[in-house]
């Protein structure tokens, strides 16, 4: 799975992705390291920046669950899905 790419040529630079975009090429890092072969080289960059995007999806879900804090104040309940 390639990264998200600038005009340039360049993989996006992963602050500038939202959470959906750094959850789909995480996953796709992740099935690539599990069905192929690469080289040590290859495989590190991947980890490297399989790691970063899952430290830019944490950060984004926390400000995202500070932000509904905020909204709700103390109001707060649980969610019920039924």
């Amino acid at each position: 799975m390639n990264p998200p790419k600038e005009s340039s040529g360049k993989p996006t630079a992963i602050e500038e992705l939202t959470y959906e975009q750094a959850l789909n090429e995480l996953e796709g890092i992740i099935q690539d390291l599990e069905s192929d072969d690469h080289t040590l080289e290859q495989t590190l960059a991947m980890f490297e920046r399989g790691q970063a995007l899952a430290r830019h999806c944490a950060k984004l879900l926390e400000e995202a669950e500070l932000k509904v804090q905020e909204l709700s104040g103390d109001t707060l309940v649980d969610f019920d899905t039924s």
